[in-house]
């Protein structure tokens, strides 16, 4: 069977500060991060099918990345949580909704390895994430591949 890639691209707004780190990123900061993000899959061979000739639909995509990542982090702020700005936090979440705290730091890096876990586990039987690009800014992203994580 034939395999085909899709690949659609998603923007959003986020903020975040890296704990502990040494730069200017230790710093609450925002980026415009854009995403591009690759199933693959054999094209549906039902010529009964509405869906003949399609890997998936790219509403069902755009679906699935929406809920599982547009959604929760565009206009977030996102923090490593930690006993060192335990009252800091505290103090952010009460005041504003979207803060996410994780046990992660939330570099572009961790972000994506995250992603990549929410979108695979909610893809359509038979259609797999072949790999992700996650642009912090223009010119600097990070790339995660299913090939390099079996």
């Amino acid at each position: 069977m034939t395999k085909v890639r899709l690949t659609k691209k998603f923007s959003f707004e986020m903020a975040h500060a890296l704990e502990g780190y040494d730069g200017a990123c230790k710093h609450i900061h925002g980026h415009s991060y854009h995403m591009f993000v690759t199933v693959i899959g054999s094209p549906n061979e039902d010529i009964n099918n509405p869906k003949c000739g399609m890997v998936m639909d790219f509403s069902v995509l755009k679906k699935i990345v929406n809920t599982t990542v547009i959604e929760k982090y565009d206009h977030s702020f996102v923090c490593r949580k930690s006993q060192k700005r335990e009252s800091l936090l505290n103090d952010i979440t009460e005041e504003f909704e979207k803060v996410i705290l994780t046990d992660y730091q939330p570099t572009c890096e961790n972000m994506i390895s995250r992603i990549a876990k929410e979108i695979s586990l909610n893809l359509p039987e038979g259609t797999f994430l072949h790999h992700i690009k996650l642009h912090e800014t223009e010119n600097s992203f990070a790339e995660w591949f299913a090939s390099d994580n079996i």
